[in-house]
């Protein structure tokens, strides 16, 4: 494991995943569906409710990695997995409701600890984004994420989601780095160690505290949030 001194000495970008990273995507997707459900005569949990989507969301995203077709819109695969979560819930549902419920996305918030920890970090690396959102999301969602990134990347460039070893290598590629003068940061295990195996370093935001796994590619550095990763690297 590299010490954070290397880190310093050696890293030129900083690089993140956006959903679930940057902006807190189970919150704001929470406050969002939960007086839809409501409406609707649906009585569960809003956030159990939102934990279905988003596997869904994965695991569909995932199977369009694996199939190397063409490269599904992630809109089109939050499309599906909503209806899918929908209709396993039994609550009505248009595909209209279904398409603006999707596009809140584009409109998350990030963490409190974000905005205030990259300002810091920005004074000694560019910060970048890598995202499994189409690029017209990602713009949109730019002036939400209260800081400018030095250059926001959709993995629709490569022609898969990550953690397919195309999106990490055309990130690299875009920036004209080597993998190993980036450092990966995400919330997501899957995440770091679809980057590790690329050859970048990855840092894990362990805000969930919850453990890594027993995968052979380790993240380099394990943090508590973004404060703590600011700390460590500035």
């Amino acid at each position: 494991m590299a010490t954070v001194q290397e880190f310093k000495a050696n890293t030129k970008v900083l690089m993140f995943d956006l959903y679930g990273t940057i902006v807190d995507m189970q919150a704001g997707l929470v406050e969002v569906v939960a007086p839809y459900l409501r409406n609707r005569g649906w009585n569960g949990r809003p956030d159990a409710f939102v934990t279905w989507w988003r596997r869904m969301h994965f695991e569909n995203s995932m199977i369009d990695a694996l199939l190397q077709r063409e490269h599904t819109p992630y809109r089109e695969i939050g499309r599906r997995a909503l209806t899918y979560t929908l209709e396993r819930a039994g609550v009505p549902h248009t595909q209209d409701e279904v398409r603006q419920l999707v596009a809140a996305i584009e409109t998350l918030r990030p963490f409190p600890d974000v905005v205030a920890a990259l300002t810091g970090l920005k004074k000694h690396y560019r910060l970048v984004i890598l995202s499994n959102g189409d690029p017209d999301m990602l713009e949109h969602a730019r002036p939400h994420l209260g800081i400018e990134f030095d250059r926001i990347i959709s993995v629709a460039e490569a022609g898969a989601f990550k953690p397919h070893v195309a999106t990490y290598r055309m990130a690299a590629e875009l920036l004209g780095l080597a993998p190993d003068a980036i450092l990966f940061v995400a919330n997501h295990a899957f995440d770091c160690v679809g980057a590790k195996a690329c050859g970048m370093r990855t840092c894990f935001v362990d805000r969930r505290k919850r453990p890594f796994g027993q995968w052979p590619y380790q993240p380099d550095l394990i943090v508590a949030d973004f404060k703590e990763l600011a700390e460590q690297l500035s």
